[in-house]
């Protein structure tokens, strides 16, 4: 595989600032394994294999079961998850996919299950993921 640039090590001030998304992600009253959904479907739809090899681990450590991380990217074909989940899941494909728009009804559906503080994390999160995405896939970080 072609080495890329390191951006850790070009532009450390740069990954930092990264890294302090996530440390205040890390204190969202978010639930961890929603978050971690987040990262995964993002993470599916941008083909990023280093944070999907990433968040898929993590999301075993809190408990996620493969079953709900396999069938993922076909959420809305099963009843594995919640209404919250499927709220999220739909906002993070409309936010990675950006040119879509994020239509109204999806929002509203969101922002009538969440507070507008736990809202504003979520959208960060899905902003942060699609971030680190598109760090990863042009620096092609090798996964493992």
């Amino acid at each position: 595989m072609e080495n890329r640039i390191n951006i850790q090590k070009v532009e450390p001030a740069a990954y930092q600032a990264m890294y302090g998304l996530e440390k205040y992600l890390s204190t969202s009253k978010v639930d961890p394994l929603l978050l971690e959904l987040i990262k995964m479907r993002a993470s599916q739809i941008n083909g990023c294999a280093f944070c999907l090899n990433m968040h898929a681990a993590d999301a075993r450590k809190l408990g996620e079961t493969e079953q709900r991380l396999y069938l993922l990217n076909a959420w809305r074909e099963t009843t594995l998850y919640t209404e919250e989940e499927k709220a999220v899941l739909a906002l993070t494909e409309e936010v990675t996919l950006i040119s879509n728009h994020v239509a109204d009804t999806t929002y509203s559906k969101a922002a009538s299950l969440f507070s507008e503080h736990d809202l504003a994390q979520i959208i960060m999160a899905i902003v942060t993921i699609n971030a680190w995405n598109r760090i990863a896939i042009t620096t092609k970080l090798i996964v493992g």
